[in-house]
């Protein structure tokens, strides 16, 4: 019988947990369970195995990510709205760096969920690349996948120590982002 109090939700909440303290690439069934205090066996019952709880993770934290850039951008447009977001992103990254990692998982074929939340998190990128004239197309893609692929491999890089030198790694990232903005702003301009 599955344990009073616990589903695969609340397990995928405390897998969650854990992977911001011990990292995505950690993740185990075993840890999970002495967490939760059932045995790995018992875990089994809420959750199908260790591929279905990264997927979980990834599901729960993208999902987070949606509501978070929403409400970062929210009353904001153009450059202001591109700023809002970037910073709420690496501001998630930063105190979630577990989920952070688990976010960039493509969702696999048929899996609704996972591609319902990642719909979500992409449409508040369009969202704000509405502004520049950046439609929900092709264009659209390969404009979310910038923002993605910049976003990510800065958090990485930040999260890994990789900025050693002592110019303001702040100072960077804006830097990074009006780099964004002006990128995006050329295609509206027909540059």
């Amino acid at each position: 019988m599955p344990r009073v109090g616990l589903t695969r939700d609340r397990v995928a909440a405390v897998a969650a947990d854990l992977v911001d303290e011990t990292g995505f690439e950690t993740l185990s069934l075993s840890a999970v369970a002495k967490r939760v205090g059932v045995s790995q066996p018992a875990l089994y019952k809420h959750v199908p195995g260790l591929d279905a709880l990264r997927r979980d993770v990834a599901v729960l934290a993208v999902g987070e990510l949606a509501g978070i850039l929403h409400d970062a951008r929210a009353g904001l447009h153009g450059r202001d709205a591109l700023r809002a977001v970037c910073a709420a992103y690496r501001g998630y990254a930063t105190a979630h760096p577990g989920r952070a990692a688990a976010s960039v998982r493509a969702p696999a074929p048929g899996d609704a969920d996972h591609a319902t939340v990642g719909a979500a998190a992409a449409g508040e990128l369009l969202a704000v690349l509405a502004d520049y004239g950046i439609g929900d197309d092709e264009e659209g893609v390969h404009a979310v996948r910038q923002i993605r692929a910049c976003l990510h491999g800065f958090v990485t890089l930040e999260a890994a120590g990789g900025f050693g030198l002592p110019e303001s790694v702040d100072e960077t990232f804006a830097r990074l982002v009006d780099a964004l903005d002006v990128a995006f702003a050329a295609r509206t301009d027909g540059r």
